[in-house]
Parts: C-alpha cells; sequence; structure tokens
C-alpha cells in the first residue's frame, strides 16, 4: 500500500511504499540524499547501495519512482523521518534536463513572470509555487462553505450570450451559427432572474473583458464570485453580508492554514467584523488635503486612492478593508437602483489597496427598470433582454449581489504583485498559451 510523505511519522521503524516524483539528487559523503515529491509534501531517502543509487544515473528531476524502505526518525529531515535500506523503481525516465530549476526559490521579478507562465506545467511542482494554488483552493471551498451555510444555492450560467449586460466596447463578439456572439463579462442578468427562484444564488466561474490592458491589475479571462440576494431591507444589508463573508473566509483561512502562508510569506490581514465606509466624495477629498493633488476632475477613485484609503483605514480604523460609498450616477448601471439624482446604492469593496468587488442594490421595480434600460440606450425590445425583463413582469423583490475577483483576493491575501500571479493559465493581451 503506497504511503504518502506527510504520513511517514506514523509508520516510524516500518517498512513502506512511497510513489513519486524525483525532486532533487544529492551527493554526500558516499551516500546518494533523493527528495520525492507526491501530492502531500515531499520526503527524503537515504540510498547506501550503489547498485540502487546507479539506477539514478541519468535521471533528471521529474523522474517517476517508487521507494521501498524503513521509515528512520531524523529531525533534520523534511517532516522529521526518512527511508533508509531503500530499493528503487523507476516508473517513468526522465532524461531531459527540466527547463526551470523548481528544487529552488523561482523569482518573480517581473522580467522572469513570461518564463514562468511559459513552463506553467513544470515551474508549479516547484512546493511553495504549487502551496498558491492550494491557499486559492482552500479560499473557494471556505467562500462556498459560508453561502452554503446562509441558505445559497450553487448556480451555472451560459458563458456563450447573445448581448453583454456591461456593454461597451470590452466584449469578446463571434460568430454563432451565423449569429452574433460574445463571451459573457458577468452572469448579471441571469443571477438576477434566479433570485426570483430561489432568492439566494452564487456563481464561481469564468468572465472575459477584451480589456487592452497591460497592467497588474488586469487580465481576459477572470474567475469571478458572483453573489445575488433577494428580500433585502437596504443597500446596508448587502455591504454587511459581504463584509462579513470577506472577514470570516479570510479569518478562518489563516486559522486552519497558518503554517502554509507563513512560508508563503503572507501577512495576516488585520479586520473588523464591520469595514469602516468612506464615501467617494470623502475619500477624494481627504486624498487631494493629505497629498496636496487636485481630483476635482475625477469620478473614479485612481488607483493612489485605492491604496491610500486602505493604507488610511488600516492605521485609524484599524481595518485593511475598506467600503467607498455612494458611488456617483456616471457610473450607474442600468440594472442599479439610483440612490438620488448624484450618486447610486452602490460600492466599492477595497483591500489592501484594489477594488475586490461592487456591491450595489438591484433596481426591482419594472417601471423604473424599463426607462433606466431606455435611457442607457437599450431597447426594451431586443429579444436578448426578454427573459430578463419576463422575471421583472411577474415579480421580483428587493435584491443586490457582488460580483467578486476571486483572482485579485488570492493576490492581496498572499501579497503577490501581479494579478496573473495567482492564475493557473493567465491570459491578457498577449498569452494565449499554454
Amino acid at each position: 500500500m503506497r504511503v504518502l510523505s506527510s504520513n511517514l511519522n506514523k509508520h516510524t521503524g516500518e517498512r513502506i511504499h512511497v510513489e513519486g516524483w524525483l525532486h532533487k539528487k544529492r551527493l554526500l559523503g558516499g551516500l546518494t540524499f533523493i527528495n520525492v515529491r507526491d501530492r502531500a509534501g515531499i520526503l527524503q531517502a537515504v540510498i547506501k547501495d550503489k547498485s540502487e543509487a546507479d539506477k539514478l544515473k541519468g535521471m533528471q528531476v521529474g523522474t517517476v519512482l517508487a521507494l521501498d524502505g524503513t521509515v528512520i526518525a531524523e529531525e533534520r529531515a523534511p517532516g522529521g523521518n526518512e527511508l533508509h535500506d531503500v530499493s528503487i523503481e523507476i516508473m517513468v525516465p526522465v532524461t531531459k534536463e527540466p527547463p526551470i530549476e523548481i528544487d529552488k526559490p523561482l523569482s518573480h521579478k517581473p522580467e522572469n513572470l513570461d518564463t514562468l507562465f511559459e513552463h506553467r506545467s513544470i515551474g508549479l511542482r516547484n512546493i511553495n509555487e504549487s502551496k498558491v494554488f492550494f491557499i486559492r483552493s482552500e479560499l473557494l471551498k471556505l467562500i462556498r462553505e459560508y453561502l452554503y451555510d446562509n441558505d445559497f444555492i450553487e448556480i451555472q450560467t451560459p458563458k456563450i450570450v447573445g448581448n453583454s449586460a456591461e456593454g461597451g466596447a470590452e466584449v469578446f463578439k463571434f460568430d454563432y451559427f451565423g449569429k452574433q456572439a460574445s463571451l459573457a463579462q458577468s452572469p448579471q442578468l441571469y443571477k438576477q432572474v434566479m433570485v426570483g427562484v430561489f432568492e439566494r444564488v452564487f456563481e464561481i466561474g469564468p468572465a472575459f473583458r477584451a480589456e487592452p490592458s497591460a497592467t497588474t491589475r488586469h487580465v481576459s479571462e477572470v474567475t469571478m464570485l458572483d453573489i445575488e440576494m433577494a428580500f433585502i431591507r437596504d443597500h446596508n444589508e448587502v455591504l454587511d453580508f459581504i463584509g462579513n463573508l470577506l472577514y470570516s473566509v479570510l479569518n478562518k483561512l489563516w486559522a486552519l492554514n497558518t503554517e502554509t502562508l507563513r512560508q508563503l510569506k503572507a501577512e495576516e490581514p488585520i479586520l473588523k467584523e464591520n469595514f469602516p465606509r468612506y464615501s467617494m466624495g470623502e475619500i477624494h477629498k481627504m486624498y487631494q488635503e493629505a497629498n496636496n493633488v487636485d481630483m476635482s476632475s475625477e469620478v473614479d477613485l485612481t488607483p493612489d486612492e485605492e491604496r491610500w484609503i486602505c493604507d488610511y483605514a488600516k492605521l485609524h480604523d484599524g481595518c485593511e478593508a475598506v467600503f467607498a460609498t455612494e458611488l456617483p450616477r456616471s457610473k450607474m448601471k442600468f440594472y442599479q437602483m439610483a440612490e438620488n439624482e448624484t450618486s447610486v446604492k452602490s460600492a466599492d469593496l477595497l483591500f489592501r489597496g484594489l477594488e475586490l468587488a461592487t456591491v450595489p442594490q438591484r433596481e426591482h421595480r419594472f417601471d423604473v427598470l424599463s426607462e433606466q434600460m431606455k435611457s442607457a440606450g437599450i431597447s426594451t425590445d431586443d429579444p436578448a433582454y426578454g427573459f430578463f425583463l419576463e422575471a421583472f413582469t411577474h415579480g421580483m423583490p428587493p435584491h443586490g449581489g457582488c460580483g467578486f475577483g476571486i483572482d485579485r483576493l488570492v493576490e492581496k491575501t498572499l501579497g503577490l504583485g501581479n494579478i496573473k500571479e495567482a492564475i493557473l493559465f493567465p491570459r491578457d493581451i498577449n498569452r494565449l498559451t499554454p
């Protein structure tokens, strides 16, 4: 029976069978030391028998091995145990040198990122590189658990659509059996319709943005957490729920994965249960006074303002997450609810200097929604919106939600320098492979 590297301590003194990839090989004092990687981590084996060591001649990192050996306690070995009296079976030989030295720390300087992405399937065999995606998986699991515990239903919506809910030019368009179609920028219309069925729904899936941006913040394919909840009292209820989700998930992530997060040099988040809220106008004014910069022409927050207000809140409010509220009407989508003549019932959730989510209340009144569509230049007779409007003519309760960037959350949780480092196989304006 195969034993994983993490379970060697349960078999001290026993002869066991392990399987994995050759991760490192070195000679020391006439002995051959090898590290073998499996899904649970790294184990060390000490090979004294020359005939066994000779089996490894010419074998490169990545060679698939099966080892039989006796578990011996050794505090200097990974996990405090190692294998002795080892016999080796070469299951899959690898003789080609790897393009990346995975047994050493990999550089994430901007000039090295393309090399890492080009050889992603090999570089991720580095233990620390793969831990990034273990943490990503843990985050997604904890998010799902939180939402299931709060009576949400997980849904899956189409990614090939006839019209984009967001509109604009940043849409991937293509021919769909003689019709024009596009890749979905979000599941916005579908998730709103589904609150008329289940009240509380969420989806974790891809979204596509044809943004011609080559920044550390943007990619062409993102993973979004989309949430929608019905029968809300007001916009504050939506903000409270999304804030509590982030607060609970990050605290639980650290409680369950402290060692791994510290190995990745992540910093434990400083959060309060109730995130501070500043209106967008207040942030412009505060930033202008603190930095002596004229912000009178700015509508949205600039990247510098997002960083500044998070630093300010960390220092003065003891919280690295902030809601920027009272978004201007000029940013309003047709399906959002207006606050007044100048602002929308919507807020941006900022964390460690980056926007993670936009969190609005939706317009659920059919007559108001129809007028807002017309004002946005959208015909209420457009068949692409027929299913959406039908739901509102048959009764939709007050509701709200958010589109939450998973890639950005991973990036900021781990302190990465670029959103692409949080994505297995990133897509941007220059990268279509691997």
